[in-house]
Formats: C-alpha cells, structure tokens, sequence
C-alpha cells in the first residue's frame, strides 16, 4: 500500500515512534508499515530524541512509501518525544508504537474495523508478541501472552496499557498534545493508564491488531536494562500512589500469571528456560523497586 501524500484530507491514523539511537531497528518497523493491507490511510511522525547520529539514508528513503514528517529535539526523554509528536499529528487517532516494533500486515485494518464496531471507545490496546526466533523473545512472548490473557475483562477491556502498540483518539488529547507525563522517564505508559483508569476509561483489547515486540537486546543486557528502568521508573508509580489509584497486580495475580506461564512454556516454541527468564527478571524488579523504596 502506497498512501498518496498529496491528498487534501487528513490521514486517519497518526503513528508515532520515538527515536534514541534506535536506527539500526527502525528500517524493520517501517518496513511492516508499508505491507499494511487494506485501504488504512496514515501518515507517520517519527521524533528524534536527541539521538548521536540523525537519521540515516536507510530511514530517509522511506518517505517515498507514506508520508513521513520528521521531528528532532534535544534529549528529553520519551515522554517529552511522544508530546512533540503528538503536536505534529494531523491523523484523527493516535497510533504508538516502538522502533523495535513490527506491525503485522493487517494490523491497522483490524484496528480500523475495530474503530467502526466500537463508537463509543476512546483507545485501543493492541495484541502484543514476541520474537520467538531467539531467547529473549520466546520470554517476551510468554510474558506478553501471560499479562494480556490475565488482565482482558469480560466485556472486551484489558487492564493493561502498552505503549508498543496502543491507540487513542486525537480528540481526547489536549490541544497541547501533553497526553503523557513528562515526569516519568520510565512506567509513562503505566502512569496513562492509571490517568485513564481514573477517568473510569480502561483501552479495548483488539486481538486481531498484532504487533510483534522484536527486542534486539541480549539477554545480559536486557537484564541491565531491568535494573535501570526498575528504578527510575518509581517516579510514575509515586505519581499514581499519590492519585490514589491501584494499578498494581495482587499476590492473586501474580502467582495465577506465573502458573499461566508455567504451562504455556511447556510448548517447544517457548520452552521452560523461558520461564526462568521471565521469573528472574521480575524478581530483579522488585528486589531493585524495594531498594528504591528503602533509600527514599
């Protein structure tokens, strides 16, 4: 699909990735956008987030697939980035998603059907999965599979928000564009949904919207990545605490989702090894989320 750039309406979806020396695995997430199937009209804004090197020619070429406005700011974080974007959008809904995101062929024609058959709903959680051609990903995939099984409400809600794939309607966003907090470096897609869920809003899950999360990180440095966002990220969640809003999953919850994971690693696709994965990285976690709390 080629949208024409030189139409005089405004494209329906507004997708917008946040880049911080991401290149290498943006050319995969733009290459999924321009297999999009169906008639699905977007335009993408892609903001750098002060990244070392600007973009390169491999990102630049794809301007002659669909429209691309290009943003580039000093380093402020990701929160900061997502509003600048949001500020340059011309879509009627919003569209995230992560440089090392792939959008599955029909992702945004399911999610645009998803719109005609829901009115009245205002954002959109799309069907997260992992890279199951290596470690880290089957682990993501257990987890992703775990949480959004766990969290989906009888009614078509999910208690869950992620920013790898999530949706809103331009509307509902201020005319400044600050949906998200600047405060949290890390956990602002958390902190969105507990200003949502205070709202009395919680995202529809659309199940047929796929989004495939190919985290190109080693396992070493994934665990790395686990220390420092358990603790910058405490600043969202004294945020929400101080809005009096629970978000945080029950020992219930926890010890259903580990058993969910438990069995669903039995496929060979995923394996018990993942598990382990998935088990020793929230322990990290919390361990380095109870330290925070100790210091502080």
């Amino acid at each position: 699909m080629k949208p024409d750039s030189t139409t005089e309406s405004s494209p329906l979806f507004s997708i917008i990735v946040a880049v911080y020396n991401d290149w290498a695995v943006l050319d995969g997430c733009l290459q999924a956008l321009s297999l999009q199937e169906g008639h699905s009209n977007f335009e993408l804004v892609l903001v750098d987030d002060g990244s070392a090197t600007p973009a390169p020619e491999s990102v630049l070429r794809w301007r002659e697939s669909f429209p691309i406005a290009f943003i580039r700011q000093d380093h402020a974080g990701i929160s900061h980035a997502r509003n600048k974007g949001i500020q340059a959008t011309k879509g009627a809904v919003l569209v995230f998603v992560d440089a090392d995101c792939r959008m599955f062929p029909n992702c945004l024609a399911a999610l645009e059907s998803k719109l005609a058959a829901s009115p009245k709903q205002t954002c959109f959680q799309l069907h997260l999965v992992g890279d199951c051609t290596n470690t880290v990903g089957r682990a993501e995939q257990l987890r992703l599979q775990a949480l959004q099984e766990h969290l989906l409400l009888p009614d078509g809600h999910i208690r869950y928000l992620n920013t790898a794939g999530f949706a809103i309607l331009r509307s509902k966003v201020s005319e400044d564009g600050h949906l998200f907090n600047p405060i949290a470096i890390r956990g602002e897609d958390t902190l969105l949904l507990a200003t949502l869920m205070r709202r009395g809003e919680l995202p529809v899950f659309v199940p047929d919207a796929t989004v495939r999360h190919a985290i190109p990180l080693s396992l070493l440095a994934c665990l790395r990545k686990d220390v420092r966002s358990a603790y910058v990220e405490r600043r969202a969640y004294e945020v929400i605490a101080s809005r009096g809003v629970n978000i945080q999953l029950t020992n219930a919850d926890r010890r259903a989702i580990m058993s969910s994971m438990w069995k669903a690693s039995a496929q060979d696709s995923i394996g018990r090894f993942s598990w382990l994965i998935v088990t020793g990285r929230q322990v990290l976690r919390l361990v380095i989320s109870w330290v925070y709390r100790i210091l502080h």
